[in-house]
């Protein structure tokens, strides 16, 4: 069962009193995944929306043998949800942990019955899912239209809306990323995502440590998108 704390502070949530709180709380089962494990697949029928309660999930699709990353989630985040809010319920992308996950699940048909007794989180679901679908136009428009460098810069720049933390040395983005995870992010390869970042550190624009990138200058970053 969800913990009814966490559920408090879930952005779709926090408008329901406490009654409200403690009777949807027992609609929600846990599952705990390893670093690795497959969540859902591509095509597959889903009838289930997933809240991530702890770790980092990945939603790719297969295209011609390589991997493309849509989105990368994390404590907070939710996915899933097209699949029960379509009558088809087939999944259109897969999912798979980054990190050691603890998901809360919720079946469609309990999903269903808590939009029609609380609507305005179907409003919230749907703003979420409308703001998802804009961002996905972008990087298909950043995949077919953009050299390699921008894509990169443009990830990087992406990737501080939802995991950047100011620190001393400008904005770190915290969550560890590979450069193979990267090129899957961009639509390039390992090799020029390698070179690229190299050259930003270079720069001085950006420093990695352990597999995060920071920052170190946030406005030339973004100006070198206008040139």
């Amino acid at each position: 069962m969800i913990d009814v704390h966490f559920l408090r502070h879930f952005p779709f949530f926090e408008h329901l009193k406490e009654d409200e709180l403690a009777e949807i709380a027992p609609l929600f089962i846990t599952r705990k995944y390893e670093k690795g494990a497959n969540v859902f697949f591509e095509e597959e029928e889903g009838d289930e929306l997933y809240i991530i309660k702890s770790g980092v999930v990945k939603i790719y699709r297969d295209d011609n043998a390589r991997e493309i990353i849509l989105a990368i989630f994390r404590e907070g985040d939710f996915f899933g949800e097209m699949a029960v809010l379509q009558n088809e319920r087939v999944r259109s992308a897969s999912a798979r942990t980054l990190e050691k996950s603890t998901l809360y699940v919720l079946k469609r048909y309990d999903f269903i019955s808590l939009l029609n007794r609380s609507p305005d989180i179907f409003i919230k679901i749907l703003e979420t899912a409308l703001d998802r679908l804009r961002k996905a136009n972008e990087l298909i428009t950043d995949l077919t239209i953009l050299d390699a460098r921008t894509r990169i810069v443009r990830m990087i720049l992406r990737l501080t809306e939802n995991h950047g933390l100011q620190n001393r040395e400008g904005t770190l983005i915290d969550l560890k990323l590979t450069h193979q995870q990267m090129a899957d992010m961009t639509g390039t390869v390992r090799e020029t995502v390698t070179k690229i970042l190299l050259d930003l550190q270079n720069q001085r624009l950006i420093r990695i440590d352990k597999k995060k990138i920071i920052i170190r200058d946030i406005n030339k970053l973004t100006q070198m998108l206008e040139t």
